[in-house]
Formats: structure tokens, sequence, C-alpha cells
């Protein structure tokens, strides 16, 4: 429906005016049906250039408009100058039986079609199992890839690591110290070890595989970091699994010093004056970018900021042919991220083409107070943790259901209450209750025969219609804009009227025929949600 309203209004736009008139024409939903069913501001927009009052553009439109009674039942003019449109309950009941017909794809579209895009999200080093802090991420991450796999883009989802530096070498030694105790040896965990009872369960597996062999191997052996690795990341993927998101590559952050990636760049940006030797570091002259202070890119020590090799990781992204490049950051990346950015775009790259989308951290907060994390304390909460206490499909939207820039408080006693009080049940119950209505309506009526959808005049059976039409322009926009939670917000609307409906609507001892037609809409209703939570990694149970 947008698009025929923009192209009627453009080619009304050609007969008022002797003059060409370009315009950005919007059309949204009122805020209140009384409004109609969708409006423009266009002839507000126009004022200036045609220097007259907008209530006389909008007439002027409006006469002009070649209406099609087949999509639009009235166009009003109402305020200052808004153009509101009524849609026909013929084009309604056309979509609705479009619904029907797409079925499992209806929601789908072609906007992002032949695009390739990859999305950089968890990317925790493999230094101890994933927390509810890395939570937020995974999901936020998985659930954009759906959204944009929904608008026909080739997503590919990668995660990030870095299994070399200090982490992982306290991590073996961590893991050599559980081992040697374990064996009865006198042994200390490093200074700010790993205390979790994963680095134990590690060493027990080096016992049963090795016996006593390794109480001679010193610290530096990477018999221990690499036994970690291998059982962390194991640990990692399963996890990913259980909350339904499955990785397509692993990159690791080593192979770019290889490959003389690291070396690349900063060969590259000391050729064009923008890094430079003082203080035994290699500094990025940043204050070219408009900040106050240059950056480190190489500490005296010799060892790189992790600015350096992320400027060659998203070359290399770049260079693979992406047409766009997402990151999922938390909100300490806000300040460094920008450098990077500034760096690739002054070696020549289409910084446009990275998409950085930051997310506000999350505190689980039980009985009203927060739970305190500290990983290498082991005093925190996995991801696997909280899902067998909520479940992996709570899990999932209760990191969702907020916009990523606020804060997200995930309180347990919400997440684990069994009723209506929880958001997820609330439209998992109402999916389940229309499959329990149709398997009922299957014993009385003969549901294969042709639905008369003009029989859905009541007002709650229009509006629900009307609701259900948005789903594909919600599933638009949360790709465009990079928010699930909008889908979240939308499919609770969903839910609302389809219960109003339920209340207002009886089927079950009504004439077949409208009691097929109201079942033809429960289908349809089922058949949103069902995409929606499917969108969201959710399941959608037929019985609860």
């Amino acid at each position: 429906m947008k698009a025929y309203l923009v192209r009627i209004l453009s080619e009304a736009l050609a007969t008022i005016s002797d003059q060409p008139l370009e315009a950005d024409i919007i059309i949204e939903k009122p805020r209140s049906p009384e409004h109609g069913d969708a409006a423009t501001n266009l002839a507000m927009t126009l004022t200036k250039k045609l220097k007259m009052p907008p209530r006389k553009i909008a007439e002027a439109i409006k006469a002009a408009l070649p209406m099609d009674d087949g999509y639009l039942s009235a166009v009003e003019i109402a305020g200052p100058g808004f153009i509101n449109f009524r849609f026909s309950e013929s084009w309604l009941y056309g979509q609705l039986a479009e619904i029907l017909m797409r079925a499992e794809a209806y929601g789908k579209s072609s906007a992002n079609a032949g695009k390739r895009m990859q999305i950089e999200f968890v990317s925790a080093n493999p230094t101890g199992p994933l927390t509810v802090g890395h939570g937020r991420n995974a999901v936020l991450g998985d659930t954009i890839a759906r959204l944009l796999e929904w608008t026909g883009a080739k997503v590919d989802r990668e995660y990030y690591f870095n299994n070399a530096g200090r982490q992982m070498r306290v991590l073996g030694e961590s893991v050599r110290a559980r081992y040697l105790q374990k064996l009865g040896q006198d042994a200390e965990l490093p200074e700010d070890g790993y205390q979790g009872g994963y680095i134990g369960d590690i060493a027990q597996t080096l016992i049963d595989e090795h016996d006593e062999a390794l109480i001679s191997c010193p610290a530096t052996d990477p018999v221990f970091k690499n036994a970690a690795e291998q059982a962390i990341f194991a640990d990692i993927r399963q996890t990913l699994e259980r909350m339904n998101i499955i990785m397509d590559s692993f990159f690791n952050e080593h192979t770019l010093y290889e490959d003389g990636a690291i070396d690349r760049v900063v060969s590259r940006l000391r050729e064009l004056d923008l890094a430079y030797d003082a203080d035994g570091a290699v500094w990025f002259r940043t204050t070219t970018f408009g900040k106050e202070k240059d950056t480190v890119l190489v500490k005296s020590t010799g060892e790189p900021t992790y600015r350096l090799p992320d400027i060659a990781y998203h070359i290399s992204k770049l260079d693979r042919g992406y047409d766009t490049c997402i990151d999922i950051f938390g909100a300490d990346h806000i300040a460094t991220y920008p450098d990077v950015v500034s760096a690739v775009k002054a070696l020549g790259y289409d910084s446009d083409r990275i998409d950085v989308q930051v997310y506000q951290f999350v505190t689980i907060v039980k009985d009203g107070e927060p739970v305190k994390m500290s990983t290498r304390k082991a005093n925190y909460v996995t991801l696997d943790e909280l899902m067998d206490m909520v479940g992996s499909d709570v899990t999932r939207f209760f990191f969702l259901m907020r916009t990523p820039g606020t804060h997200l408080e995930f309180d347990l006693d919400q997440a684990t209450e069994q009723g209506e009080k929880n958001p997820v049940f609330y439209l998992q119950y109402a999916h389940a209750r229309i499959h329990s209505i149709l398997a009922k309506a299957a014993e009385e009526y003969k549901l294969d025969s042709e639905a008369a959808l003009g029989q859905l005049t009541h007002p709650t059976e229009i509006t629900l219609i009307k609701e259900l039409l948005q789903f594909p322009d919600m599933v638009a926009q949360g790709a465009q804009h990079r928010e699930p939670h909008r889908l979240i917000n939308y499919l609770n609307d969903v839910a609302a009227s389809f219960h109003r409906f339920y209340h207002d609507c009886r089927i079950m001892g009504e004439a077949p025929e409208l009691a097929i037609a109201r079942v033809a809409l429960l289908r349809a209703t089922g058949t949103v949600l069902k995409n929606g939570l499917t969108i969201l990694g959710i399941t959608a149970p037929e019985r609860m």
C-alpha cells in the first residue's frame, strides 16, 4: 500500500504545478484510528516551494489523485494539511488472502536481495563460558541477521577471537595450577588467575588423558592453554546452539599477524603520515580526525593495542567483498570504534560499509537486587545457568525486548513467571490458543471450503486484519534500523488485537460461511505470530 500511495501522490504532484516538484513522500500510520489508516504531511513540506497554505496544497493534491477504489475507500484532509487515507475493505480482504497464500513466506521481501552482509558478534575470547554479559550481544546479533535474511540479504555470522596474549597465558597457567593441585602437587594460581569450576574440569580432562605425564611441563607449555581453548570453545558452541545460534565462521586474530596484515596497516599509515614514533611507541594521528589527542597503536613494549588488529580485521572484511559489515559492540566501545573507522577510511576503503551497533549492558536482577558478576572470580551467571532457570525462549526474548541503546534489567522473577505476566508466554499462549480453536473448528466445520472473507465486517475483525498487514513493514523497519524490539512491540499488538477478536467474535455455533471466514482470519493471525517468533529465534508452540 505504501508503494501505491507514493505512486499516486507523485502523479498528483506532477499535475498541480508548472514547475517540477521534488519531495520526499513519507507515509505513516496515524496515532489514532479516527484519522484513517495512513497519512502524509506532504502538503506541509511544499509550503515554501509553492508559497501556498498547506491546506490548499492538500486540497489540490487530493483533487489530482488518480484514486482507485480497489485500494482506497476515502481520502480526507485534516488539521493544517495532513492527507489521510482509508483502505478499502476489498483491498484488506485481498491482502488477507495473500497472508494465507504465502504462509511461512509472508513478511519476506527483496529489499536487500543480492546484498552480501557480514555480522560479527559475541567474539568472546576462549577464557571461560559465555556469561549473561555476552547474552545480549549474541541474541541481538543473531536476530538482526535473521531480520536481514528475511529482507533478502545473504548474511554471514562471524565470531572473532584472540587465542594469544596475556589472557590466554594466564588461562593456561590457571589450568596447569589446578592440574598439579589435583595430583597432590604444591601449586598456586597465577596472580589474577581464573577461578571458575570449569578450570578444574579442564584439568581433570588432562589427568584422564595424560595421567601424571604433564607434571614436569613448564607453565609456558601450550598443552594447558590448548586444552583450555578446545574445551571452552566446545562449550561456547554448545551454548550458542542451545540459544538457536549457529556461527558460519570463526576468525582468529592471530592470522592477521601471520599474513602480515598488521604490518601492512602500520606501514600504510606511516606513508600517509598518520602513524609516527614517540616515547618508544607507535602512535595513530587521530587528531587529524577531530580527536583531542593522538592514540597509541603499538605500546612501548611492542604489544599492539586492540585498535591495530581491529583495523586490519575490518580491512579483511571489506576485502572479502561484503556490501555491509555489521559490528555488535558493547557500550565500552563507544569512544574507541571511531578510530578504527577513521583508519579504514584513510586507507582508501568505503567506511560507510561498516555499520556499528552499540548496545548497553545488562543487569541481572533477583528480588529487586542486582546480581554481581565477575568472570575471573567465578562470581557470575553463565548463559547456560540462565537458560536452565528460564529456558532459551525466555532468554532470547528478554534480551531483545528493549531498544539496544538502553540499559537492560533482566528480571529473573518476571522471567520465571509461568503466566501472562511473562511477556514471552503472552505471545506463545496466543499462538497456542489459535491452534486450539482451529482444532475445535475442524470438528464442526468443513474447513477445506473456500473462505468468504467479505463476511469479516466486525470492527475487531477489520482491526485485526489491518494489524496483520503491518507485519512486512515491521520486518523491514527492524532490519533497516537494526532494532529487533520493534518486532516484539508489534507482536504484542497483534496478540492484543487477537484477544479482542476472540472476545468479540465467536466461531463455534456461528453460520458456516461466517465461521469459516473467521477461521481464515485465525490462520492468518497464527501465521504472523509464528513468523514473527521465528525471526526472534523463539518457538511458537501449538499447545501450552
